[in-house]
C-alpha cells in the first residue's frame, strides 16, 4: 500500500510538473507576441505615410506587423534582414505588389500567402534556409526576376519551368552537383548566377541556352571549359576560381572575369585595333586612288548634240563664219575636212587626245542641218579661238559609311527598385 500510494504522488508531482512547463510555455508566447506588436521606433511614420515603398529591412521583426496587409496600395516591400520564420495569410492583400524582398530572415519554407501575389514580378528569397520551392510558386506569371541564394538547394527547381517570362535567376551559395538536361526549356531565361555550388563539369546544357547573356561559374571545381564562342547573345562570363589553365573561347564581345582574363581582353583590343587602322588605311588608299584616276584620265560627263541652231565645237574645226559660207557656197565635204585639219594645226593639248570617228555629214536642200555625236573632254591645256564651249556637267558625290561599335555594358549583378 505504502508503495503504491508513493507511485501515485510521483505521477500527480509529474503532472502538475508538465501543466506548469505549459502554462510557462504558453505564457512566453504570449508575452512574445505582445512584444512583436510593439514596433520598433519610426515604423508607424512609415506606414502612415501612404507610400508605395515600404521598407523595413532590418528593424529585428520577428513578425510582419498586421498593419502592412492592410496598406493595398503598396507597390514594393522590403523585409530584408529580419528574424520572421514566416508571413501571414492576409498578406494576400497586397495584389499590387510588384517586388517582395525577404533576404536574411529564417525561412524554412515560402509562405503559402507569397505565392498568390499574382502580380509580382521580383522575389527576392537569398539567405534563407530553404531546400524547396512548392509547386504553387507556379502561380507567379509574371515574375521575371528570381533570387534565391545561399539557401540548401541540391537539386535544381524545376517549378521555375511553369515562369515563362523569368530572366534573372540567381542560384547561388547552394548545393547544386548539375542541371536538369531539359533547363533549355527556360527560353526567357537571360542571367543564370551559379557561383558557389558543386559542379566538377561544365552542366552541357548551358551549351544550348542560346538566349543567355550572363553567365556566373564562379567558385565550382571545372576544370575545362567547352568553347561558347557559338552563343550569340553571351555577353558575360564569370569562370574565376575554378581550376582551369586559361580563359575559355568566347565571341569578341563577351567580357570575362577569371584568371588570365586581362590578358586575354588586352590581346583582343589590340587585333580590334589593328583591323580598325588596316581598314582606315585600306580606305584612304581608295579615296586616293579615285582621286588620282580622276585627274590623269579624261572624264566623260555626256554626249553633246548639236542641231543648227546650236553653236559648233571647237573641235569640229568649223567657226561660225565657215558655217555661213558653207551655208551660200555648199563646200564639199572634201574642203571641210582640210579647214578641220589646218584648224588643228598648233593646238598644244597637256591631256590625252581622246580620238573619234565623225559621223558623216547629211545635207538637205535649205541649209545645212546635222547631227553630230561627240564626247566632251574635261581638261586644262586647250588654247583655241572660237565659238565659247558648251559643257554638260555631273557633279560626283562620295558618301562614305562608318560602322559604329556599339558596346552594351552589363552589370554583372544588381538590384532595381
Amino acid at each position: 500500500m505504502g508503495n503504491s500510494s508513493r507511485k501515485e504522488g510521483e505521477e500527480e508531482e509529474e503532472e502538475e510538473d508538465g501543466g506548469t512547463a505549459g502554462e510557462k510555455k504558453k505564457k512566453e508566447e504570449e508575452e512574445e507576441e505582445e512584444e512583436e506588436e510593439e514596433l520598433p521606433m519610426g515604423v508607424d511614420e512609415l506606414l502612415d505615410s501612404g507610400d508605395p515603398v515600404l521598407d523595413l529591412s532590418y528593424r529585428k521583426l520577428r513578425k510582419l506587423p498586421s498593419r502592412v496587409c492592410t496598406l493595398e496600395h503598396l507597390q514594393k516591400l522590403y523585409l530584408c534582414g529580419n528574424r520572421m520564420r514566416g508571413l501571414p495569410e492576409s498578406l494576400a492583400q497586397l495584389q499590387g505588389l510588384r517586388i517582395l524582398a525577404l533576404d536574411f530572415n529564417k525561412m524554412e519554407d515560402v509562405p503559402p500567402a507569397v505565392c498568390q501575389l499574382a502580380n509580382l514580378t521580383r522575389l527576392y528569397l537569398g539567405s534563407n534556409r530553404l531546400m524547396i520551392l512548392p509547386p504553387e510558386l507556379s502561380n507567379l506569371q509574371s515574375l521575371r526576376c528570381l533570387w534565391v541564394e545561399s539557401n540548401y538547394f541540391q537539386r535544381f527547381p524545376r517549378q521555375l519551368y511553369d515562369l515563362p517570362h523569368l530572366r534573372s535567376l540567381q542560384l547561388g551559395d547552394n548545393r547544386l552537383r548539375s542541371l536538369p538536361a531539359d533547363l533549355w526549356r527556360m527560353e526567357a531565361l537571360r542571367g543564370l548566377w551559379l557561383y558557389g555550388n558543386r559542379f566538377r563539369e561544365f552542366p552541357r546544357v548551358l551549351l544550348r541556352m542560346e538566349g543567355l547573356e550572363i553567365l556566373d561559374l564562379d567558385r565550382n571545381q571545372i576544370s575545362e571549359f567547352p568553347s561558347l564562342a557559338h552563343l550569340p547573345a553571351l555577353r558575360l562570363l564569370s569562370y574565376d576560381h575554378n581550376p582551369v589553365k586559361g580563359p575559355p573561347k568566347v565571341g569578341e564581345e563577351v567580357l570575362l572575369v577569371g584568371e588570365g582574363a586581362e590578358e586575354a581582353l588586352e590581346a583582343r583590343a589590340q587585333r580590334k585595333e589593328a583591323r580598325r587602322r588596316a581598314a582606315e588605311k585600306e580606305a584612304e588608299e581608295e579615296a586616293a586612288a579615285a582621286a588620282g584616276g580622276g585627274a590623269d584620265e579624261p572624264v566623260i560627263h555626256g554626249i553633246l548634240k548639236n542641231s543648227s541652231s546650236a553653236p559648233s565645237h571647237p573641235s569640229n574645226g568649223v567657226s561660225a563664219e565657215t558655217e555661213e559660207g558653207l551655208a551660200e557656197d555648199a563646200t564639199p565635204p572634201e574642203e571641210e575636212e582640210e579647214e578641220e585639219q589646218e584648224n588643228w594645226e598648233g593646238v598644244e593639248c597637256d591631256k590625252t587626245v581622246v580620238e573619234y570617228d565623225e559621223v558623216e555629214l547629211e545635207y538637205e536642200e535649205e541649209g545645212i542641218e546635222y547631227e553630230r555625236e561627240e564626247l566632251v573632254c574635261e581638261g586644262e591645256g586647250f588654247d583655241q579661238e572660237g565659238t565659247e564651249l558648251v559643257y554638260e556637267r555631273a557633279e560626283m558625290d562620295y558618301e562614305y559609311e562608318e560602322e559604329e561599335e556599339e558596346f552594351d555594358d552589363t552589370e554583372r549583378q544588381g538590384r532595381g527598385a
